[in-house]
C-alpha cells in the first residue's frame, strides 16, 4: 500500500480525493499496488466532509511521515506551495501538480531536485487540464524534433471569444456573464490578458527543446481589444479569431508568444470551441499531431493529477526521464518573427496603407468609415515601420496559417 497526501483541499484537490476514491479498483490497477490517501492538507476544517478525518493543518505532519511516497499539490501559487515541493523532494517523496505557475517559474530546478533524489515531479495537469499533453511531449513523440507548438491553452478566453463570434456581444457582456456561469474569476487579468496562457507555453517550450524558456520572455497579448468588427471582417473573410499560444523554431531561431490570431477552417484549431482547449504539435517526420479536451475544471485536472500519482507509484525509487533543463534558452526578437496580418484603418487611410503595404488583400465586411485588408507575409518590424506611414490603424490581428 502506498500513502499519498494532497496539499490544498480547494477544488482540484478535493477532485484529486474524488477521482482517486471513485476510481479506486481501477487506479489500484493501473498503479500495480493500493493507493491510500493518508492526509489531507488545508488550513480549514471540512465539518461533514466524508474525508474530514484526513484533514491536517501542519504540513510538518506530512513532510516528517517515512510512509508518505507521494504528494499530490494543488495549492496554486508559488508560495508556500514551492518551499513545500522542495522540502518534499528532497526528501525523496515524489510531487504531483497542476500548479502551472509555480512549474514555469521553477520547473527545471524542481526536476533536478527530483533527480538528485530518485523520486519525481510531475505536471500533467499544469497545462490543458485534463488533456494529455506532457507525456505524449516526454514519451510518444520522443523520436521527433518537435519544432512547433500552437495551442490554444485558456478556456476563459475561448469561451469569451465563441460567445462574440456566434451572438455578436461584445467583450464587456460576454466577460460578466463567463463570471455568472464561474468561467471567469472576479479579477479576469492572469486570462484575458494572456498571462495564464502564457505560463503554459512557457512549459510546452521548455519541454520541447529541452531548455528552460522563461515566461516573463515571451510576448504576450491579451483579447481585451477584439472587437465585434473584428469578428464580422473574420467571418467575411472565412476566418476566426483565437487566443494562440504559440511556440516554433524557424531556420534555428526561437519565437515564443500568445496574441489573438485569425485562422481559417484549414487549422484544425477553429473547431475548438467554447471552454474547450486544442494543442497543435508539429514534428519534423511525423508531422501534425493534436490534442483536444477539457482544459480546466475539477475532475478533468484532477484526473491528470491522478494520472501522475499512478506513474509515481509504478516508477518508486527511480526518475523518470524528463527533457528539460536548467539552462536558459534565449528567445529571438518578436521583430524577426513573420506572418500576415489583418488591419483596419480609416476610409480617408486606405489610399495610403495600399500604398504601403503593397499588394493587400480588401474584404469589405460594410462596416461604416472603415476599411479592412490582410497583408502579405511580412517581420513584425516591418509592418511597424509601414503601420507609422499610414495614420491611425483601427486596430491590427496577426494571421496564423
Amino acid at each position: 500500500m502506498v500513502k499519498v497526501a494532497v496539499l490544498g483541499y480547494g477544488t482540484v484537490g478535493s477532485g484529486i480525493v474524488e477521482v482517486i476514491k471513485t476510481n479506486q479498483d481501477m487506479v489500484d490497477k493501473k498503479a500495480g499496488d493500493e493507493i491510500d490517501v493518508k492526509y489531507i492538507l488545508d488550513l480549514r476544517d471540512f465539518l461533514g466532509d466524508p474525508y474530514e478525518n484526513l484533514v491536517v493543518h501542519d504540513v510538518e505532519v506530512i513532510l516528517n511521515d517515512p510512509e508518505v511516497l507521494v504528494i499530490a499539490e494543488a495549492m496554486g501559487g508559488v508560495e508556500p506551495a514551492y518551499t513545500f515541493t522542495k522540502r518534499a523532494l528532497s526528501a525523496g517523496k515524489s510531487v504531483c501538480t497542476s500548479n502551472k505557475e509555480l512549474v514555469a517559474k521553477h520547473g527545471a530546478e524542481l526536476l533536478e531536485l527530483a533527480r538528485a533524489n530518485k523520486c519525481n515531479y510531475m505536471f500533467e495537469a499544469s497545462v490543458g487540464g485534463g488533456i494529455p499533453i506532457i507525456r505524449p511531449l516526454n514519451a510518444s513523440l520522443t523520436p521527433e524534433r518537435v519544432d512547433g507548438i500552437t495551442g490554444i491553452l485558456n478556456g476563459t478566453t475561448n469561451y469569451i471569444l465563441t460567445k462574440m463570434e456566434k451572438e455578436g456581444s461584445d467583450f464587456d457582456t460576454v466577460l460578466k456573464e463567463a463570471q455568472e456561469k464561474g468561467y471567469a474569476e472576479r479579477n479576469p487579468e492572469a486570462d484575458v490578458e494572456g498571462y495564464d496562457a502564457c505560463r503554459k507555453i512557457a512549459i510546452l517550450s521548455s519541454l520541447i527543446y529541452g531548455k528552460n524558456v522563461n515566461f516573463e520572455h515571451i510576448y504576450t497579448e491579451g483579447i481585451t481589444k477584439i472587437t465585434t468588427n473584428d469578428f464580422a471582417y473574420a467571418k467575411k473573410a472565412g476566418y476566426t479569431i483565437k487566443l494562440l499560444a504559440m511556440s516554433k523554431e524557424v531556420d534555428g531561431k526561437y519565437f515564443a508568444m500568445v496574441t489573438p490570431c485569425m485562422i481559417n477552417a484549414q487549422n484544425p484549431l477553429y473547431f475548438v470551441n467554447d471552454v474547450f482547449n486544442g494543442i497543435l504539435v508539429h514534428g519534423n517526420t511525423l508531422g501534425n499531431t493534436m490534442y483536444y479536451g477539457a482544459g480546466a475544471g475539477k475532475l478533468p485536472t484532477a484526473s491528470a493529477v491522478v494520472s501522475d500519482i499512478i506513474d509515481c507509484v509504478k516508477h518508486l525509487g527511480k526518475t523518470v526521464f524528463c527533457f528539460w533543463d536548467k539552462e536558459e534558452l534565449t528567445l529571438s526578437s518578436m521583430d524577426d518573427s513573420v506572418k500576415r496580418f489583418f488591419v483596419r484603418v480609416k476610409d480617408a487611410d486606405f489610399a495610403k496603407a495600399k500604398e504601403v503595404f503593397g499588394d493587400v488583400e480588401e474584404i469589405d465586411a460594410q462596416i461604416a468609415g472603415e476599411k479592412g485588408f490582410f497583408t502579405n507575409a511580412m517581420s513584425e518590424k516591418a509592418f511597424k515601420e509601414k503601420s507609422a506611414q499610414v495614420g491611425e490603424i483601427i486596430s491590427r490581428i496577426r494571421v496564423e496559417e
